[in-house]
């Protein structure tokens, strides 16, 4: 996993023909705004995250936000035991996020 800064990120992010956005928060924190083009996957459904991510391609990068880069920290630590190299946590998460949003 890489914690990346929210301009790494952004800039990794724009770079990467492989890319794949992941917002691991609740339907309530979703619905108040997000990144376009980012899948939803609540972390908070435990089996139920981790069957939907066994079924994401492993060879794909993933950029994984979260409220403020807890949750999607975590996340990205089960993508790693799953066999995922490149997971990309958002430092700061969704509330420091000056990108593009639904907001």
């Amino acid at each position: 996993m890489a914690d990346l800064t929210q301009q790494e990120w952004a800039s990794q992010l724009e770079n990467d023909k492989d890319a794949i956005i992941l917002d691991v928060r609740t339907q309530d924190e979703v619905d108040e705004g997000y990144i376009p083009e980012a899948i939803h996957l609540d972390i908070h459904k435990g089996q139920e995250f981790i069957d939907e991510i066994k079924k994401l391609d492993p060879e794909k990068s993933y950029y994984v936000y979260c409220r403020s880069g807890g949750r999607s920290g975590q996340a990205c630590s089960i993508m790693n035991s799953l066999g995922f190299k490149k997971a990309y946590n958002l430092i700061g998460g969704f509330s420091e996020w000056k990108g593009p949003s639904t907001q």
